[in-house]
């Protein structure tokens, strides 16, 4: 059985089975990245619920595992060399897991690049992005009386669905026919910016043709549609 006593964030998040993969997570969009890789993969896991609304990423337990205080982060016990390796960020997650496994990240190596280039395209923009349209128009920011910010995000953030737009043109997927991590980095995004911000109006989702055809595709999958729950709320 492994030891996983030197990481001190198993002293407030206690491993069950400290052989399989832990996830310490919360179902934000950021958070199902990982959770649906983990169930696309079939990688045994054990899931642990982060309550961000409770500051508990900000507890030194955690920061010893992620010292940016966010989630979701990853603690594999059979990490490369067989040693434990914890690691935060989820498109570098996507990255590792699709390494471990061999699964959703194509072969070829220009093809892998350029599915690289999508997530972090995702980290960079549309996550980012759409967070800050969040919180300007459904979560405190929408007591603001200066619209200003709300407007600047809303117009990025109907660029950069454009974009997605764009590049599912004659696609089913962000790659073509085969379905990738750069999918799984942006279904939880996009989906919570119609359903969960209800900001679908502002981006002028219903004038899109594609996006919406690929997101329901993605939400389709079972193992999306578990990975979006996990780890459950407490």
């Amino acid at each position: 059985m492994a030891d996983l006593s030197m990481f001190p964030i198993t002293s407030r998040w206690p491993a069950k089975n400290p052989d399989i993969l832990q996830l310490y997570s919360a179902p934000t969009p950021n958070g199902v990245k990982v959770s649906i890789m983990l169930e696309e993969t079939a990688l045994p896991y054990e899931a642990h619920y982060i309550d961000i609304g409770q500051d508990e990423t900000w507890g030194p337990e955690y920061l010893s595992l992620n010292p940016n205080g966010k989630i979701p982060a990853i603690l594999d016990p059979g990490g490369p060399n067989g040693q434990p390796l914890a690691l935060f960020e989820s498109g570098a997650i996507l990255v590792y897991l699709a390494e471990k496994t061999g699964k959703l990240l194509p072969a070829d190596p220009a093809a892998r690049y350029e599915a690289i280039q999508w997530v972090m395209w995702q980290m960079g923009g549309m996550g980012p992005m759409f967070g800050q349209l969040g919180f300007f128009h459904k979560f405190a920011g929408k007591d603001y009386e200066d619209k200003r910010p709300r407007d600047r995000y809303a117009k990025e953030s109907a660029r950069l669905i454009r974009v997605l737009e764009t590049r599912l043109g004659g696609r089913d997927w962000i790659m073509g026919d085969e379905y990738t991590i750069a999918d799984i980095a942006m279904l939880g995004w996009v989906r919570n910016l119609i359903g969960f911000y209800g900001a679908g109006e502002l981006v002028q989702y219903d004038e899109l043709k594609h996006v919406p055809r690929w997101l329901e595709r993605g939400l389709a999958r079972p193992a999306v549609d578990r990975g979006l729950t996990i780890p459950a709320r407490s």
